[in-house]
């Protein structure tokens, strides 16, 4: 093997290397290689900043976020929500809501995406599966999920015994962020209120974030895949849990072992609280 072969073949490990490191650890600070082979809470420099101060709550709680400034709120809903004051916040089903925001035009998104990606699935599902963004077969269909990270998605939720007719699987952000780089922070901010809104429509009894960048944005923290991934949070009342985007695990096979894991505590979580009334005060086992 000549010279170039061997910096050629070193680059391409550095720069996968790279990518396994931002898909796991976002902006932290690995000790060694084998931080990104097996992910664990203690290899992480640093560490989640704390929600919550009550030591006895497995689930961590968000704060009140306020993201729109002095914009006039409308706080009349189920989670005490601050939506903007506009039409679509009164929208009373899931689809009267697609119909209401489908034309969006708020970001820049607006003008490069081919189509508006508003979910898809069982309006009143108990699982509700929540990823980052379009990607270009998904934009292409108007769907989401739908290319190779999708169908592994389809098998995942097979695999611990859910249909994907019967869940509801949607995104952060509903438009495709060119060359699928990670959503900007004033687009999440402009977006993710309709997700609440789908959530706060849908009720779902469980979530399940995938990918690091679905995790922070719904839980408003600022924490390595590694570490969301080791507990039960709470959103809004709701149980969830945070594991590897399927799109990560095409790339990096290795991850399937851990994510299978996951998914299976996700399932046994849901039959834990499946016909239970839970309360601010509920614990997991996990």
């Amino acid at each position: 093997m000549s010279l170039d072969d061997d910096l050629k073949a070193l680059l391409s490990d550095t720069q996968r290397f790279l990518r396994q490191q931002a898909e796991l650890y976002g902006d932290s600070l690995l000790v060694s290689r084998a931080a990104v082979e097996t992910p664990k809470e203690e290899q992480i420099i640093e560490k989640e900043k704390p929600i919550s101060t009550d030591k006895n709550l497995t689930m961590l709680r968000e704060p009140e976020i306020d993201m729109f400034g002095d914009t006039k709120k409308v706080n009349k809903n189920k989670f005490n929500l601050d939506y903007p004051a506009e039409s679509w916040t009164s929208a009373a089903s899931i689809p009267l809501l697609n119909q209401a925001i489908n034309t969006c035009t708020k970001c820049g998104l607006s003008g490069t995406r081919t189509n508006f990606v508003f979910g898809a699935g069982n309006p009143k599902a108990e699982v509700v599966v929540v990823g980052e963004a379009p990607g270009a077969e998904e934009d292409a269909q108007g769907e989401p999920f739908v290319g190779r990270g999708g169908q592994l998605l389809t098998k995942i939720l097979e695999s611990i015994h859910f249909k994907r007719e019967e869940v509801f699987i949607c995104n952060i952000l509903k438009c495709r962020p060119p060359n699928n780089r990670d959503p900007q922070p004033e687009e999440v901010e402009l977006c993710e209120p309709y997700l609440w809104k789908q959530l706060e429509l849908i009720n779902p009894k469980i979530i399940l974030c995938v990918g690091r960048i679905a995790g922070q944005s719904l839980l408003k923290i600022n924490a390595s895949l590694a570490v969301m991934r080791t507990k039960v949070h709470d959103y809004r009342g709701i149980p969830l849990m945070v594991t590897f985007h399927p799109a990560a695990l095409l790339r990096n096979p290795n991850w399937k072992r851990p994510c299978w894991e996951d998914v299976q505590k996700f399932r046994k979580l849901y039959e834990e609280i499946k016909g239970k009334n839970l309360n601010p005060n509920y614990k997991s086992q996990y």
